[in-house]
């Protein structure tokens, strides 16, 4: 790839040279012409263009409309955009794709005011499902609900109303982090979870004063619970789950597709799953490009590592080859972040150290020595410490790797010690810019005004300090908007219009990047992603208005015109294209 890019602009320059009325023309063919665009292109070398020209799913040109018209044959497709703009594919740096599929399956709980209304959701479609079959919900949050139960254990309510109103069905309602879930006493009967039931580590079952369990499990107490759905899913007849797990895989690309995203870096796989999506790609189904980190015991890891690892397999739609996000600790929101001084809003708890050191310690071994990525979950800043101190171990026994990009993932509270340390161990944070409007109306609760304004969502500390800026919304934890999470990395405005560290916008510029070449340098993808530049691939997001120009105030009304995959147009003016 790098001499393609070496060599095309050379041949293009030669072209030129003999443009003259005695001398013949000879140009490439385009399959595609975008011309008449505002073209922001994410490459120093021409920032600014009018046109794009795609020869099968790559980029074969880039300049003025007059210039590109050049490459225009018979069989070119030509659009003019009359001054629509013009980008490099939005590229998602964090999220759970299938999960996300699957959330598009079951009751959603994002616009959900109360406690009561989820359990209104949940009773009518119950009266719908089979009595013993399991209902899953998920995207609910306390701090969001505007009205609150009477009876509150830490915030949260206990599960009566919900158990009285569905006794003949378990039920599993996941917070919206993905680090908690909520159950009823059919599901806690079914796995045998009660009073005298003893948490697992890196768990908590939430209790009343009496020790009664309320229903609220946190981070490895959750796991019984989604183990006992699993296994009831698995007894369904052959080929269900296969046929689930595909049309997930397509409801998820359809809905990133919808957005702007042309890739998705996936943190959390497993082998059964890669083993379809090889298939998929194969087949030429994937619907946008993947790039996916297992997350699987280091010991199940061992010996299999070398067997999976792809990079660009199936014409660069699916690469495996990082190992993540194996989370260190919890959710912030679930009191689960493992902090270096206690909760603020509950000060007996210092959060969760979810998966042990040991555990993480042995994936990075198996990482270095097998040519992975590391990227784990380090959200509270005692959790992102204990990831430097790993990372920086693994380092000092290799000192012959080098351009490792290990990752921490979310990285939303770091004491300032750690920042220059993430700098000289070149770790990337893998951050996400809309985390900071979702949880920024409740994280000063969590840490208090002094640790918030220091350490929180410090996005923008981080790259002027000379780290990778990434993006992000970690689907199906928050909406999957490139646009949202863009909007709140150049505002930090939250709902009620108060600002959450504003000193940590990005510029409009870094935002852009972040979301392009930013996250392809943290997939080593920079040769072929990341902008829109000759010779890489033909991914492309078309969007209503110019995102670098436009008023903050309109910027939400910015619409995805277009998204382009390999020079392929795959969603038009509100309409998936097959």
């Amino acid at each position: 790839m790098k001499t393609i890019r070496v060599l095309f602009p050379l041949a293009v320059a030669l072209l030129g040279a003999c443009d003259s009325p005695n001398s013949r023309e000879v140009h490439a063919v385009a399959d595609l012409l975008l011309v008449n665009a505002d073209v922001v292109t994410v490459d120093a070398a021409l920032p600014f263009a009018e046109a794009v020209a795609i020869e099968s799913d790559r980029i074969l040109a880039v300049g003025t409309t007059e210039e590109i018209s050049k490459y225009r044959g018979d069989d070119t497709e030509l659009i003019d955009l009359h001054g629509q703009m013009v980008i490099p594919g939005f590229i998602e740096g964090h999220g759970h794709y299938t999960s996300f599929g699957g959330s598009l399956m079951i009751l959603d709980f994002r616009n959900a005011k109360g406690f009561s209304e989820i359990v209104s959701m949940v009773v009518d479609e119950a009266a719908n499902t089979k009595a013993g079959e399991w209902i899953i919900g998920r995207g609910w949050h306390q701090d969001k609900w505007e009205t609150r139960e009477d009876v509150l254990v830490e915030g949260l309510p206990v599960h009566d109303s919900l158990s009285n109103a569905t006794p003949d069905h378990p039920v599993m309602l996941i917070h919206t982090s993905g680090h908690a879930v909520f159950v009823n006493q059919r599901a806690m009967t079914l796995v045998e979870v009660d009073g005298s039931t003893e948490p697992p580590e890196g768990g908590e079952i939430v209790r009343d004063a009496n020790g009664r369990a309320t229903g609220m499990m946190r981070e490895a107490a959750q796991d019984i619970f989604r183990i006992a759905y699993s296994g009831h899913q698995g007894r369904r007849p052959a080929g269900l789950a296969e046929s689930e797990l595909r049309r997930m895989v397509t409801l998820a690309g359809e809905e990133a597709l919808r957005n702007g995203l042309t890739s998705f870096q996936d943190l959390g796989t497993t082998f059964a799953e890669v083993d379809l999506l090889k298939t998929m790609a194969d087949e030429g189904n994937l619907p946008v490009r993947l790039y996916m980190a297992f997350e699987e015991q280091a010991a199940d890891m061992a010996g299999r590592l070398d067997e999976y690892r792809m990079v660009g397999y199936g014409d660069n739609f699916l690469t495996v080859r990082s190992i993540g996000e194996k989370v260190l600790d919890g959710a912030l929101g679930t009191h689960g972040g493992w902090l270096l001084e206690p909760y603020s809003d509950m000060p007996r708890s210092y959060g969760l150290n979810v998966v042990p050191i040991e555990e993480i310690e042995a994936s990075a071994k198996l990482a270095i020595e097998h040519d992975y990525q590391m990227a784990i979950q380090g959200i509270g800043d005692r959790a992102y410490r204990e990831l430097l101190n790993i990372y920086e171990a693994a380092f000092a026994k290799h000192p012959d790797k080098t351009d490792l990009r290990w990752r921490i993932e979310h990285a939303q509270v770091i004491h300032p010690d750690d920042v220059q340390r993430t700098v000289e161990a070149s770790v990337i944070p893998a951050v996400q810019g809309i985390f900071a409007c979702s949880d920024g109306p409740w994280v000063e609760e969590r840490l208090g005004q002094e640790r918030t304004h220091e350490r929180s969502y410090i996005f923008n500390t981080l790259a002027e300090a000379g780290l990778v800026p990434t993006n992000g919304t970690d689907p199906p934890v928050d909406e999957i908007s490139p646009i949202g999470s863009f909007h709140c990395s150049v505002t930090r405005r939250l709902p009620d219009g108060t600002l959450f560290q504003p000193q940590e916008v990005y510029s409009r510029d870094r935002a852009l990047y972040s979301y392009t070449m930013g996250n392809a340098i943290a997939a080593f993808e920079e040769d072929i992603k990341g902008s829109i530049t000759p010779g890489k691939l033909a991914d492309i997001t078309v969007l209503s208005q110019n995102l670098l120009t436009v008023s903050d105030e309109t910027l939400l009304d910015t619409e995805i015109v277009m998204t382009i995959v390999g020079g392929r147009i795959r969603y038009r003016d509100g309409e998936i294209v097959r």
